[in-house]
């Protein structure tokens, strides 16, 4: 592979490319069959679910709290922006270190398990009158997993939602001092009090008092910003790879492939933290057959999100003897710096103004529904009436007060931030794998065809145990023991599924 420097930009900066063969034909056709997949194995996997004409929790609870009717434009919105935040963003350009092979596990991890994750999260959830995921497991894998995605959610969204509070504090602050901004606005401590300050308010109101108000104003802006990149990256002169070109580990630390980077690009590909968003929408919905568009539909918008900013990542950074030093760098200063610099390289001054709108906002209207989850969990857990104010603020006041402390405790330095998210990637993976199981088992129950949801559940069992060993954060065992520890536990799992999917069968059949 050879890279050479391309022309020059009227700023006098030279851009780098790699040879004629940049053609920007992968990323078209992974464009493209991201987009066929909506209207044709999302329609399978409908089809396969078999949605009714029965009545809906909105309709049938309607509380004027969480159980609201929306229109179904709304409700892709805030799916859309629930699911999204920095993940399809920030997660996606560290998957692009490892070089345009990234583009194959966002397509097709995006159709064949990610949207069809979301999709059936949702639609179960809606099914049992709009439970909780964790309430969800419980019901089709038994007790035990129930209690155990109870304690496994609170902690994935409190961790998600601190997350989603240090990245847009950071980002505010990036912004501001970059314009000869100073004082107190320029204090991360400062904008993280205020998200966390509205974080309480969004998780104790109703839902269609603030989310259901500015969440598609705020959706439009992160597909305007992504197709401001895509238009960007081709206008400014920079070429978009090929895969079979260039299909070879380009990370500069020489971090596999497997299952690395399946863990690091999570929200552009599958997230079990969806899983965990879904169930709100779930009980706004007026009829099932508006689940294809809201739940599979959603994850396909944010795959195609996830693959314009992996595409920025691999085009906009010149390779160093075939490796992505000079993304790796830009990594290396945080979130905040490489989402502007991106914003700043393909759009200008428009760019920086939308990461100051999208990139700031996005993430944050993660972050509030991660926390009204978790308050959601812990009433289902719990068995509290959410009507009553009283009972909100019971579980407000420790959730906000947890993720504040996390959240105060990196800014000070006691935590730090990239260990959060490397935890968060693979607990929400782990959780994917959980709610894929469920979600085959929820289809033998049903008589419906399992392999749609037990095939990726078998994959994803393989990722996230490759992973827990392989890890530095987890095991950091050799990837000689990791490897076959993550297959054999994978084949485990589907043998487990498949003796209690016989059970069940049989069961039903007497």
């Amino acid at each position: 592979m050879t890279v050479k420097t391309g022309p020059r930009l009227r700023s006098g900066k030279k851009i780098n490319f790699y040879e004629e063969e940049s053609k920007v034909i992968s990323f078209i056709i992974c464009l493209a069959i991201l987009i066929g997949g909506y209207f044709t194995y999302g329609k399978v996997v409908e089809k396969t679910f078999a949605p009714d004409d029965r009545e809906t929790p909105a309709v049938k609870i309607n509380d004027g709290v969480d159980y609201v009717v929306l229109p179904q434009w709304r409700l892709f919105m805030i799916q859309l922006l629930n699911i999204a935040g920095l993940g399809p963003i920030f997660g996606a350009l560290q998957g692009a270190l490892w070089g345009p092979i990234v583009f194959l596990w966002i397509t097709f991890g995006t159709i064949f398990a990610g949207a069809v994750h979301d999709y059936f999260s949702g639609m179960m959830s809606e099914r049992n009158d709009g439970a909780s995921i964790s309430e969800v497991t419980g019901i089709y894998l038994g007790g035990v997993m129930k209690n155990v995605m109870r304690v496994f959610n609170v902690v994935l969204l409190i961790m998600v939602g601190t997350v989603f509070a240090v990245g847009p504090a950071g980002i505010l602050v990036k912004l501001i001092t970059e314009n000869g901004g100073s004082g107190i606005v320029a204090n991360t401590m400062f904008w993280l009090i205020l998200i966390l300050v509205y974080y309480f308010i969004a998780t104790f109101l109703s839902i269609d008092k603030i989310i259901g108000k500015i969440y598609p104003v705020f959706g439009i802006c992160l597909i305007i910003m992504a197709v401001g990149v895509a238009i960007g990256i081709p206008v400014h002169g920079y070429k978009i790879p090929e895969i079979w070109s260039n299909f070879t580990n380009h990370h500069p630390a020489g971090t596999p492939v497997w299952s690395f980077m399946f863990i690091t690009v999570a929200c552009g590909a599958i997230s079990g933290f969806h899983a965990t968003q879904s169930p709100l929408m779930a009980r706004c919905m007026k009829n099932e057959h508006q689940g294809h568009f809201v739940f599979y539909g959603a994850m396909v918008a944010e795959g195609v999100i996830a693959l314009v900013w992996a595409a920025a990542g691999c085009s906009l950074y010149e390779l160093k003897d075939g490796l992505s030093v000079a993304l790796n760098d830009v990594i290396a200063q945080g979130q905040p710096a490489a989402v502007y610099d991106v914003c700043s390289k393909t759009m200008g001054g428009i760019g920086i103004a939308l990461a100051m709108l999208g990139v700031v906002a996005c993430p944050i209207t993660s972050g509030d529904t991660a926390f009204r989850s978790a308050r959601l969990v812990l009433a289902d857990w719990f068995k509290l009436d959410q009507d009553k104010m009283k009972n909100r603020l019971y579980l407000c006041i420790p959730v906000l007060g947890v993720g504040a402390f996390l959240g105060i405790g990196n800014s000070l330095g006691w935590f730090s931030y990239q260990v959060i998210w490397r935890y968060f990637s693979w607990t929400n993976q782990t959780l994917a794998m959980i709610v894929l199981w469920t979600a085959s088992m929820f289809l033998v129950k049903e008589k419906k065809n399992y392999w749609i949801t037990a095939v990726p559940a078998t994959f994803m069992s393989a990722v996230s145990i490759t992973y827990f060993c392989a890890g530095s954060e987890c095991l950091g065992l050799s990837t000689k023991i990791a490897y076959p520890v993550g297959i054999v536990c994978a084949v485990v799992f589907f043998g487990i599924f498949m003796f209690a999917a016989n059970k069940a069968k049989a069961a039903v059949a007497k």
